[in-house]
């Protein structure tokens, strides 16, 4: 059994110094030599050493001693050396330590009094302790703060010493500390006397704080947070008394201490839900948010007014533009939590004011060169995104300048504006004709294959008139440059067709050259339309200064991109048929997109490029030309219609499930029918302020609406009960787990079904995984068919199944060994630490990418059902399906969903589960989970492993 130890200091045991030598410095003249061997000694004994011999030798020749360092460490001497026998009576020879304390207790040295005072708050021997007293009371009057102030500590110490000892020793302390406190004039003198009374004297120190309410907001910040401290404790005791101490609190909002302010706004949190109280919290978070420098301070803010918004979303909705502040500050994090809380605040009365906050800081991103700029701007972008999407009103204020952002260098960015543009195009016909104008106009700024594909698809599908499918093809064939792609030279080399002179001027590329090696070893020239792909476009509107952005991205080898600008010119195409009289202009536009296909599906099969055209673009490039040359009614449908109706399904069903999750979200509580009914028009309100008032009103509505009641389920903590011994075991144990995000509390019953009484019972566990037992387990005596309760707090750092094992020791009066009882093992379930969540598709693709670690897991299952068996993973795994239902719908033998989820940690989990079914009707195929960290992919997998079957 460790013994229990008040101070830690780290020690080399390398070198570990001899206790002659300790002795003999010790004894010498030197004090130099005494500091060094004192804290030697000390190591030692706070490493286990007994050192017995030392003891006497100190009292000869240490106790004598003026130096204030040797008289320092000769007090943590003593406080660490054991002054109690086996017993537990105090060893004799301390009588000559009591009489060396209170000659230093009546030092003429301030310091040398100081800190015996505080030597003194770390003894529990009321022997020693009691000789002592009087010197101790004598100091509270002393002229100096800095005794007074620890002699109030050592008062408070030996007044709280366990069982009846410290009333004994000092049965009026809380009458002599409330006199002090009355007349003291030090802050941290009467700090201590407060807290003192607060611990010890309740009612004495709500009596104070009470007859100096109006008083309060002079006091320091020290004495003033004891105050807040003392008033959480009695409203928790007693809430009804709450509202005469909520007037304090409102008083101390204007504090100078952002630390007491801070502790205002949480108390009045945790304390009322009158709206003016609210309120004025969540002012205090605003006003912390703008004037606190510190990052930390700032997130932890942000985490309050978070938890503000979840309770008291209609208060809060009035601060949005207060919290919006914050975007100020660089920090991305602080931003991202910024944005996160205001667009759940965001109304149809405040969105116009919010999104003109965005697209101001949205041009700040494109004026200042800041490292994260790019990062943030996509924040703004999704942010303005959700708002347009909410309120399609604003979307006109906002989509010109995003469009803007199509050619951003940061190509997530760029793709989320392209995103944007697609969904409001769709959602809001009324702006189509001005977004495809602005669209075709800025096209060639585009340099991101993504962003390129994006808006060619747009321009297909929305080019509905014959100005707007006109200027689709020639802003297409500009962006391609002159044809072909390259053209072969009579000495044999392969060059690209927009190098030859006379086409300089029409083709808009840079006429350099230079020898580059090919992959099969011959010499060829290359433009600088394939080495500048991803720049950033650098001309003004209408230059030709630069080469077309498509040319660069399919010289590139970006054959992806030339399949999406071959179904473009198909769409472009078949809608010039619908709405262009004249034969012979659709016949040339058909004839001229044919050429492009050609000559792109020519480029891919030749050796210009290091790599070939891939099998996907090539198929669907030729079907494209097969198309154009001999199109159908069917086939016009569904290329000008179904493509268009599909994404507005999309859409809409996007749009139901956020919509359903919202409903979800809302929580439903109703109040029992047997409750009391509290008619509050009935009540007295004589002597209430109105900020009283409010809060019963708040109460009274929230035990209506049942949001007192407790949310556990008497029959969900059943099931969590192990059971840790068997019934013929002398002690039976068993336990009730919960696992609260951080931390892991174990109420163990422990019975004794013996006729014999258990001495020295200890219950003793230890830990595998990323679990560490907080407390030292203790001794208990259990009488004959008693119980016991007894509690552990585990402490987990990381999502990882862990084990908890142990056993239960005691002795008994008739045998002399100890007795063990091994106890079953508690495995703790992944399944506590994660929780379903949602992300973009982009973002799950991007971490699929990034994320190391991988655990395949083999499918092997009983169910016949690929739907079935994806809810059963889903219900098993605690996971949220991002695939969307209706791709899932279907029954074709095959199905692929992706499922995300996040701990408690910040930790994402990600699941792909692919599986098809076979001949004989069983399902086969892979599961596999990424994750940054090995122990969740791991866990996970072991999950799934164990419940795929179907059986449980």
């Amino acid at each position: 059994m460790e013994k229990s130890c008040s101070l830690l200091i780290h020690f080399d045991k390398g070198s570990p110094a001899m206790a002659n030598e300790i002795k003999e410095a010790l004894e010498g003249n030197d004090v130099g030599a005494k500091i060094d061997a004192l804290k030697k000694a000390i190591m030692l004994l706070l490493n286990g050493e007994t050192l017995p011999q030392l003891f006497i030798t100190i009292v000869r020749y240490v106790l004598p001693s003026e130096d204030h360092t040797v008289q320092k460490l000769l007090l943590l001497y003593l406080e660490i050396i054991d002054k109690t026998d086996t017993r537990g009576r105090v060893l004799p020879e301390m009588i000559l330590i009591c009489q060396n304390l209170r000659n230093n207790l009546q030092h003429p040295n301030e310091y040398i009094r100081g800190v015996t005072l505080r030597f003194l708050c770390r003894l529990s021997e009321p022997e020693i302790l009691e000789p002592l007293v009087p010197s101790v009371l004598a100091n509270l009057d002393h002229r100096h703060p800095f005794i007074r102030r620890h002699a109030l500590l050592a008062v408070a110490a030996i007044y709280r010493l366990p069982g009846q000892a410290g009333e004994q020793l000092l049965p009026d302390a809380p009458e002599l500390v409330e006199k002090t406190l009355s007349s003291e004039q030090d802050l941290s003198a009467r700090r201590n006397a407060f807290l003192m009374l607060a611990s010890c004297a309740q009612p004495r120190a709500v009596t104070y704080l009470l007859s100096h309410a109006d008083h309060v907001p002079d006091w320091g910040d020290l004495l003033q947070m004891a105050a807040l401290d003392l008033i959480r404790k009695v409203c928790r005791s007693n809430p009804a008394e709450k509202g005469k101490y909520i007037k304090i609190i409102i008083s101390l909002l204007n504090s100078s201490s952002a630390a007491v302010v801070y502790e205002c706004a949480s108390t009045l949190v945790s304390l009322s839900s009158a709206p003016t109280a609210i309120r004025a919290a969540a002012n205090t978070y605003c006003q912390l948010l703008l004037t606190q420098s510190d990052n930390n301070v700032k997130l932890i803010v942000l985490d309050r007014l978070n938890e503000l918004k979840s309770s008291h979303r209609e208060l809060m909705v009035e601060m949005i533009m207060d919290v919006l502040r914050a975007l100020s500050s660089p920090n991305l994090d602080i931003r991202r939590k910024t944005l996160d809380i205001a667009l759940e605040l965001i109304t149809s009365r405040n969105v116009d004011e919010v999104v003109l906050t965005l697209k101001k800081e949205v041009v700040k991103t494109q004026s200042t060169e800041l490292e994260k700029n790019g990062e943030y701007r996509q924040m703004l972008v999704q942010a303005i995104h959700s708002c347009a999407i909410k309120f399609p009103e604003v979307a006109s204020t906002v989509v010109h300048l995003l469009m803007d952002f199509l050619g951003d260098t940061n190509v997530a960015s760029a793709v989320d504006v392209a995103l944007f543009v697609r969904e409001i195009i769709e959602t809001n016909p009324k702006l189509r004709v001005s977004i495809i104008t602005r669209l075709l106009d800025t096209f060639y700024q585009i340099r991101a294959a993504r962003v390129c594909s994006c808006a060619l698809w747009i321009i297909g599908e929305y080019c509905l008139s014959l100005s707007e499918v006109e200027s689709g093809i020639t802003t297409i064939k500009q962006c391609l440059g002159d044809l072909p792609f390259y053209t072969s030279t009579e000495e044999g080399e392969v060059v690209d067709a927009s190098k030859k002179p006379q086409q300089v001027n029409l083709s808009g590329t840079v006429s350099s050259r230079r020898p580059v090696v090919l992959a099969d070893g011959t010499y060829a020239t290359q433009s600088a339309a394939s080495e500048t792909a991803m720049s950033a476009p650098t001309v003004l509107p209408g230059s030709l200064g630069s080469p077309g952005n498509l040319r660069s991205l399919i010289l590139s080898g970006d054959f992806f991109v030339g399949a999406v600008i071959a179904c473009t010119l198909t769409k472009l195409v078949l809608r010039l048929e619908e709405v262009q009289p004249s034969k012979a202009e659709v016949n040339k536009s058909c004839t001229g997109a044919l050429l492009i296909m050609t000559s792109m599906l020519q480029l891919g099969q030749s050796t210009f490029l290091p790599h070939p055209i891939d099998n996907d673009s090539y198929d669907r490039i030729v079907l494209c030309i097969r198309l154009l040359c001999n199109t159908g009614d069917e086939v016009r449908r569904i290329w000008l219609q179904s493509c268009r109706q599909s994404f507005a399904k999309m859409l809409a069903e996007k749009q139901f499930q956020e919509t359903e999750e919202i409903k979800a979200k809302a929580q439903i509580s109703h109040a029992q029918p047997d409750d009391l009914i509290d008619f509050y028009h009935l009540k007295s309100r004589k002597g209430m302020s109105q900020l009283e008032l409010e809060d019963q009103v708040q109460d009274d509505l929230k035990r209506a609406t049942g949001e007192f009641m407790k949310d556990g389920d008497d029959a969900n903590k059943l099931n969590r009960i192990l059971q840790l011994t068997g019934f013929s075991d002398p002690v039976y144990a068993e336990a009730y787990v919960t696992v609260h995000h951080y931390d892991i509390v174990l109420d163990v019953t422990v019975i004794n079904r013996t006729k014999e009484t258990l001495q020295n019972l200890c219950l003793e566990l230890a830990t595998m995984g990323d679990l560490k037992l907080v407390d030292r387990p203790q001794n208990y005596t259990l009488a004959p068919e008693t119980s016991k309760q007894i509690r552990a707090n585990i402490k987990v750092s990381s999502t990882e199944t862990g084990v908890i094992f142990g056993n239960i020791v005691y002795e008994t009066s008739n045998v002399l060994e100890r007795t063990v009882v091994v106890l079953n093992d508690i495995h703790i379930d992944i399944m506590d630490y994660i929780s379903p969540a949602t992300c973009a598709d982009v973002t799950f693709r991007n971490m699929w990418a990034e994320f190391e670690w991988e655990n395949k897991v083999a499918v092997n299952t009983v169910i016949q059902g690929e739907k079935e068996f994806l809810n059963h993973i889903i219900k098993s795994t605690n996971m949220k399906c991002l695939t969307p239902h209706s791709a899932l719908d279907g029954e074709c033998g095959f199905l692929a969903a992706n499922l995300y989820a996040k701990s408690v940690f910040g930790e994402d989990a990600l699941v792909n589960v692919s599986v098809e079914k076979q001949a004989d009707g069983k399902l086969s195929g892979y599961i596999r989970i990424r994750s940054k960290t090995q122990g969740i992919a791991l866990s996970l997998g072991d999950k799934v492993t164990l419940k795929q079957k179907g059986g449980s």
